[in-house]
């Protein structure tokens, strides 16, 4: 096995649905924050955030990456 094989992260991406409101910032937040609960107690690596200029409201993801190992308390 290769040494890196041993710190692969899992990872999600999640957005808005399109239309009205999916520059909404702080919905976006939510919905990631429900993924991550319903996920159970894992390690999250890193968070991404990226923002897509269209002609509406802007294109908003998340990606986060994580382990499914319990967190450091």
């Amino acid at each position: 096995m290769n040494k890196r094989d041993e710190w692969t992260a899992l990872h999600f991406s999640q957005s808005n649905p399109a239309g009205a409101g999916q520059g909404d910032v702080a919905a976006l937040l939510r919905r990631v924050a429900d993924s991550l609960d319903g996920l159970g107690d894992v390690t999250v690596q890193d968070i991404t955030f990226h923002s897509n200029v269209t002609d509406g409201e802007d294109d908003l993801a998340m990606t986060v990456y994580y382990l499914r190992e319990p967190r450091r308390r």
